[in-house]
């Protein structure tokens, strides 16, 4: 009964997100209900002391990321710095390469250390653009900003700096450049095979006479009368964040020390954080920050006028992706809780394989929970003394773990309720009814990734 319980309430929270409705209402609904069915009298504490306090644990560490990230991507579209990188792009790499355009910008970002979110709001402006000079239905970009921001780049190319490719390192004491052929491996798997359903689903679009579509939510503002500058000019801030981000994620660490201490008032108790959680957060923001005082300085003559209302509407944009994704990590840390996630987890243990019980469990959790990172924590926290100890019987190299781990916590987790998403479609404007099915179609070719990878090391045992 219990595991029914847990499989309820994450198909209802997938159905009402496919459907259209507010995660922010049905997100606690959800998780609410599966505790009501499972101990009535757990519902207020479980509510107030687990849902919310992670809900807002979230908002606390992540919202001034996407609030920064929001007004990045908007003065990127107010200053005509999207429409002159995506004229560039067009010029340089014919209408024919949009979508593999923008899957590389995106790719960039995130391996430059940039945050999937933020790369959502600086993408899309210039995607949008680029979708719309060469006739490519909006319905695809989603699944385009997924394929560059959401995959290869987040867990399985060698030395990425995001945080699912981070996690595994605490567990099988390894680094982030772990089993780098069958990274570069999954890598290409994945791109090979994303760029060509892309480009079938575009041609198949042509085809039927469909462009780029009419009356859409949430458009990038066209105005003509802005000048293109340079596209080197265009892509400097960009560059300056990854850049930027880069250094700081080096320094912070240096300049605080194990904890971060500071004083206003002489005598007063100081207040205390511990760096190792808020660093990469901290070089985050600055480098936002330094990003959005670069688009300010080199596009003030189109900004200045326009950007008491592109901020209204950015930050309009942050609350909404932020709370959605808020609630998401809310209704995760509760189904985690359940006795049901038990016995999922108990059942996931059977499979004798080390490396495909390991990629099954993480993506399957990742799946559950709506998270990647999530679930890959969830999974390690609780079985990874058990995959080691499979993995040293059956002679498997750690960091062979540590790479298949990673690419799976990116495999099953970006299903309709996952708050990556969620905060993609907020942010571009469109539905899961409209753009989902290609996102899961990008969903599908990452979790064959890590069984392709699995099957490329035992058959050539390179890694």
């Amino acid at each position: 009964m219990s595991f029914l319980v847990c499989l309820a309430a994450l198909f209802f929270l997938m159905f009402v997100a496919y459907r259209g409705f507010s995660v922010i209402l049905f997100a606690p609904v959800a998780a609410i209900g599966a505790v009501l069915l499972t101990d009535p009298a757990a519902v207020p504490v479980i509510f107030s002391g687990l849902f919310m306090e992670k809900m807002v644990g979230f908002i606390k560490l992540y919202f001034p990321v996407f609030l920064l990230g929001a007004v990045f991507g908007k003065l990127i579209e107010l200053s005509g710095f999207s429409r002159s990188i995506v004229s560039a792009v067009v010029k340089l790499l014919g209408p024919a390469r949009a979508i593999i355009s923008i899957v590389l910008v995106g790719a960039l970002l995130t391996y430059g250390g940039v945050s999937l979110f933020v790369v959502v709001f600086a993408v899309y402006p210039f995607g949008a653009e680029m979708f719309r000079q060469v006739g490519i239905p909006k319905r695809l970009l989603p699944a385009v900003v997924a394929l560059g921001a959401f995959s290869f780049t987040m867990d399985t190319l060698p030395g990425t700096p995001q945080i699912q490719n981070i996690i595994p390192t605490t567990f099988f004491h390894t680094t982030a450049y772990a089993a780098p052929i069958l990274g570069v491996v999954g890598t290409l798997f994945i791109l090979v095979c994303g760029i060509s359903y892309l480009e079938f689903r575009r041609r198949q679009a042509r085809r039927a006479g469909e462009g780029y579509g009419t009356g859409h939510s949430n458009e990038v503002e066209l105005d003509e009368s802005v000048p293109l500058v340079s596209p080197l000019l265009a892509l400097l801030p960009l560059v300056v964040v990854g850049v930027a981000n880069l250094i700081f994620a080096q320094l912070i660490p240096g300049w605080f020390g194990p904890t971060a201490s500071a004083t206003l008032v002489e005598g007063a108790p100081a207040v205390s954080v511990p760096t190792n959680t808020w660093a990469a957060i901290w070089a985050v923001e600055a480098a936002l920050l330094l990003g959005i005082l670069t688009v300010a300085v080199f596009g003030f003559r189109a900004i200045a006028g326009r950007f008491a209302a592109g901020s209204k509407d950015a930050v309009g944009g942050a609350l909404l992706a932020g709370l959605n994704t808020a609630t998401e990590y809310g209704f995760g840390a509760v189904i985690a809780a359940l006795p049901g996630f038990l016995v999922i987890k108990a059942a996931l243990t059977a499979i004798p394989n080390p490396l495909v019980n390991e990629a099954i469990t993480v993506t399957t959790l990742a799946g559950i929970t709506g998270s990647a990172s999530g679930g890959l924590s969830i999974a390690l926290a609780a079985m990874s003394e058990q995959f080691i100890a499979q993995a040293q019987a059956h002679g498997i190299p750690l960091e062979v773990m540590h790479r298949v781990a990673a690419m799976a916590s990116g495999g099953m987790d970006t299903l309709p309720h996952n708050g990556a998403v969620i905060t993609l479609l907020a942010v571009t404007g469109l539905t899961h009814r409209q753009s989902y099915g290609d996102i899961f179609a990008i969903t599908l070719i990452k979790t064959m990734a890590v069984f392709f990878v699995i099957a490329f090391y035992y058959l050539t045992g390179l890694y």
